[in-house]
């Protein structure tokens, strides 16, 4: 059975994450920052960076959250856009 992985995050939520993402991982390298104990901790930063270039979140999917504001594949009625 294959895998697919159906976009879940919009253009402005893969936005802030790819930026955040890039942020973190740039401390974790210390690049442009200083050398602290914390640095280690910035590693955490692959997971928004992952998500925003893929355009999929697992833990959205999980609790059903969509901000790309396409329908589902579902068969059910395409979600209300606010």
């Amino acid at each position: 059975m294959p895998l697919h992985l159906r976009r879940n995050i919009g253009k402005i939520d893969r936005l802030c994450r790819i930026a955040v993402g890039i942020g973190l991982v740039a401390y974790a390298l210390q690049v442009g920052f200083p050398a602290t104990g914390w640095n280690q901790l910035g590693w955490i930063g692959l997971a928004p960076l992952l998500t925003g270039l893929f355009g999929y979140c697992p833990i959205y999917d999980l609790v059903e959250i969509d901000t790309c504001g396409e329908p589902r594949d579902g068969g059910g009625p395409p979600r209300p856009k606010d």
